[in-house]
């Protein structure tokens, strides 16, 4: 069976002429029906503009996503109409991404009739209702008539989800989702999350910068490591968390703190030659990690672009020098 989505060799340039910049190089994977793929990297490596290039808010400038099987740029209108429905994205700020003129009511209800998933008024109203029981919002009476300014951010990202599952997804691109919501929520719209994906079968591109939710929400599922623009990392979530293979994906793991005070002290802080990360109108040659990684190889590291290769524990790195050597995060 066809991956639900398939991205192959997605780039995706900004500016003109010879202003170009490069923010997502040449990226592939696959996303199973009913997997957790969690797409992992600093600020600025392209993972959203990956994410809104899945959801079809931004054309490749090279390469082809496929939805099915079926390249979406080949698609005829009513394929592509059912490729967009399919596909639905939650944006990082709940205080931006919901018209501040409308309420919850609103918000729900126009697509609900715009695409005709319901029988006029009453069944939007009543369907509004179910989809705020869903996401958590009870009673649902409640929020029906509030503005997105007398919500908290929790419950306006938890609206932001109830208006994507006004079409019926079937795939959802979640962009750093719960970044912007306060520590003590995370878990809760997580476990929200996981619930849609459970009882509604929903796929999940789950997109972050912090490798403990990662961890918390595909550890049945898998991790995909982004630096620069280029995939460094992937495979099976337990995998990469307890044997990291690229230098890059430790650096992001000896930065999360345990909550284990044994473990806080045995664990091996990693020691960056460089903090800077490189900008993208001046990316370095060969590898874009060699300024920062502690194993650079001169003549190696500083020449030659690593390939993503397959590795036998599962998944792929893209590191010549330490592929073949498992990372220790623990002295």
């Amino acid at each position: 069976m066809a991956p639900i989505i398939e991205a192959r060799h997605i780039t995706k340039t900004f500016g003109r002429g010879k202003e170009q910049v490069v923010a997502v190089d040449a990226v592939s994977f696959a996303i199973q029906e009913g997997e957790i793929l969690c797409l992992v990297g600093e600020s600025g490596c392209g993972k959203s503009t990956t994410g809104r290039m899945i959801a079809g808010l931004l054309p490749p400038t090279a390469g082809e996503i496929l939805f099915e099987g079926r390249p979406i740029s080949q698609m005829a209108p009513e394929e592509y109409r059912r490729y967009r429905h399919a596909v639905q994205i939650i944006h990082q700020d709940p205080y931006a991404s919901l018209n501040p003129v409308q309420t919850v009511q609103q918000i729900l209800v126009t697509p609900l009739l715009r695409h005709r998933k319901v029988d006029g008024p009453s069944g939007a109203r009543k369907r509004a209702l179910e989809l705020l029981e869903i996401v958590d919002l009870t009673p649902p009476e409640d929020f029906l008539n509030k503005y997105p300014h007398q919500l908290s951010g929790g419950q306006r990202q938890r609206v932001s989800v109830a208006r994507a599952l006004t079409v019926e997804p079937r795939f959802i691109v979640a962009d750093e989702a719960v970044s912007m919501v306060d520590v003590s929520i995370r878990v809760s719209l997580l476990n929200m999350l996981t619930r849609l994906k459970e009882e509604f079968h929903v796929t999940f591109l789950f997109i972050t910068h912090d490798l403990a939710l990662a961890k918390y929400f595909a550890w049945h599922g898998r991790i995909t490591v982004m630096y620069l623009g280029r995939i460094v990392e992937d495979g099976p979530t337990p995998r990469v968390i307890q044997d990291p293979r690229h230098p890059y994906t430790q650096a992001l793991l000896s930065a999360v703190p345990e909550a284990d005070p044994e473990l806080t002290r045995r664990k091996r802080r990693m020691e960056l030659r460089s903090a800077d990360i490189p900008s993208l109108l001046a990316l370095p040659s060969g590898c874009t990690f060699h300024p920062r990684c502690p194993y650079f190889v001169e003549g190696e590291c500083d020449v030659n672009v690593p390939p993503l290769e397959p590795i036998s524990e599962g998944g792929r790195v893209a590191c010549p020098v330490r592929k073949s050597e498992p990372i220790q995060l623990l002295a």
